[in-house]
């Protein structure tokens, strides 16, 4: 059973409403505005060449640095910000905030499988050996063929004058 189809627009979409709401309240440092937003415009990219695999390739990297990035956004600036007595409104649009750019850091590494697949339907392939036997599903080869039942060598046609005599051995 595999993966569901999913529209790269989508993800894209999805990621972008997320982002801009998480960041409603200013609780969040501007790298991490800068980060979310520059895999997005990666993203459009990919979107606009359907049949790049380097759009794919950079989008899929870049979705998996912002995760590392949004942790550590997200751990440090939470309890800079929580501290701070908020009330009424403001109060609930920062929870609202927080629980946006939670929810977008969770839906990444879901994000990250979807293009995934898409990166390998466009042809990419990913040979990245870590000592391990394949994890993925291995390639049908069927259609490769086998190197292994050569003919026999033939030594040249001679004409009837010329004889070649092979020493034995």
């Amino acid at each position: 059973m595999g993966l569901p189809v999913i529209n790269l627009k989508m993800i894209i979409t999805v990621h972008w409403l997320l982002t801009t709401w998480g960041c409603l309240y200013f609780w969040l440092p501007p790298p991490y505005i800068w980060s979310n937003y520059a895999v997005l415009a990666i993203g459009v990219w990919a979107i606009a060449q359907r049949d790049s695999v380097d759009a794919l390739a950079m989008y899929l990297i870049g979705m998996v640095i912002t995760i590392l990035l949004d942790i550590i956004h997200i751990a440090v600036n939470y309890e800079r910000v929580a501290d701070i007595q908020i009330g009424g409104t403001a109060r609930d649009q920062f929870r609202f905030s927080v629980g946006m750019a939670i929810l977008s850091l969770l839906l990444k590494p879901v994000s990250c499988l979807f293009v995934y697949q898409m990166y390998k339907e466009r042809g990419g392939d990913c040979n990245i050996n870590i000592g391990f036997p394949d994890l993925t599903r291995s390639r049908d080869r069927t259609s490769y063929q086998t190197i292994g039942e050569q003919e026999p060598h033939r030594p040249p046609s001679t004409s009837s004058e010329t004889k070649i005599t092979v020493p034995g051995y």
